[in-house]
């Protein structure tokens, strides 16, 4: 009878592990918020796939605006084959947490801007204070697209708005860009008017007498004002470019519009640059309120220690143990010494507090 081969031995290796399954693709329409086709400044009516969608855009002369929600490498992909979108776009759109730029891919732009949103806190904590995310958009002769990453700044209010006014549509996809840079730049303000209510509480606090706050949330909240002018401050360079490069496919119309935007940009950096100089007198202000706090507090402390030491000293000569000491054998003495010690310490107390130091 033929012997059996010996069976595969599994000892030091443990039980084989279960096999991984195959990732399977979530569907690129999970990624898609809202997929428009718009002619004449008017959205067509129904639902569009992206290639459909391109395809409708160009028999009607109109152009696509698609939403994205951060798209995964797979999703990106198949948009970027419908739209033509360079692979570097595609990989920084895929990555996310980009610094705010403007770039030219053939007649395409891409631009990539930070979005800010402020949450609110309590005046003394030490949490997070804004929250940074991206938005990036690109633009083409008759496509717009804008991907989200993050859960703050959505872009829903802006399609409906500027739904509202077919004027600013009829302009194309770049009427897209500014409603969008116009969105952002707005909630710079609105998030840097938080700060600024914040920065305000803690001067008030910090001047106000017998008041103490934690040196510990200034720190924190001038950390996070260096976090938003990071997010906030670059972004002047690519709307100083949209603006004055007449090289690049920008209609006039829109390029005034983008002026607008640029202005209001530059006054919120501004204002946002001024709150760092703020927060570090704040800091200086708050370190001396606790160096004068910690003198006052060693002028009680040794004022009290003097109080102290009159009695400890005349026990402690009372306490020698000597034979021939004066009033030794007095009926009064001890009484005596108390009293003395009584109103030496007295004396001290009304001295200190003419003195102010208690």
């Amino acid at each position: 009878m033929p012997s059996l081969p010996p069976l595969p031995s599994f000892r030091g290796q443990g039980r084989p592990g279960p096999v991984p399954r195959p990732k399977v693709p979530v569907p690129t329409a999970r990624a898609i918020v809202d997929c428009g086709v718009y002619v004449d400044g008017a959205r067509l009516p129904g639902h569009f796939t992206p290639a459909k969608a391109r395809a409708q855009a160009a028999d009607r002369g109109g152009f696509v605006w698609i939403g994205l929600h951060q798209p995964d490498d797979a999703q990106m992909t198949e948009i970027a084959e419908i739209f033509g979108l360079h692979p570097l776009a595609v990989e920084d759109v895929v990555h996310g947490k980009q610094r705010p730029k403007l770039e030219r891919y053939d007649n395409t732009l891409f631009l990539v801007m930070r979005t800010v949103q402020y949450l609110e806190h309590d005046l003394d904590s030490t949490s997070e204070i804004v929250e940074t995310g991206n938005i990036m958009v690109f633009t083409g002769h008759d496509f717009a697209i804008t991907v989200r990453h993050g859960e703050h700044t959505g872009l829903a209010g802006v399609r409906h708005e500027l739904e509202h006014h077919p004027g600013r549509l009829r302009l194309g996809p770049f009427s897209v860009l500014h409603a969008v840079a116009d969105h952002v730049v707005d909630s710079y303000i609105e998030v840097a008017g938080e700060v600024e209510e914040d920065i305000d509480e803690m001067e008030e606090a910090v001047f106000t007498p017998n008041m103490k706050i934690a040196i510990e949330s200034i720190y924190q909240l001038k950390r996070e004002v260096v976090e938003l002018r990071r997010g906030v401050v670059p972004l002047g360079v690519p709307l100083q470019q949209l603006t004055t490069n007449e090289n690049l496919p920008v209609p006039k119309e829109i390029r005034r519009y983008l002026r607008d935007v640029n202005d209001h940009h530059t006054e919120v950096s501004e204002t946002i640059s001024e709150f760092d100089e703020r927060l570090s007198n704040l800091v200086n202000a708050a370190l001396a309120k606790i160096s004068v706090q910690q003198n006052t507090d060693m002028r009680k402390i040794s004022a009290y220690a003097a109080m102290a030491a009159v009695p400890t000293m005349i026990a402690g000569i009372y306490g020698m143990n000597f034979e021939h000491m004066p009033e030794l054998r007095w009926g009064w003495g001890y009484p005596g010494v108390v009293a003395l010690m009584v109103v030496l310490c007295v004396a001290l107390l009304i001295t200190f507090r003419r003195n102010k130091w208690l």
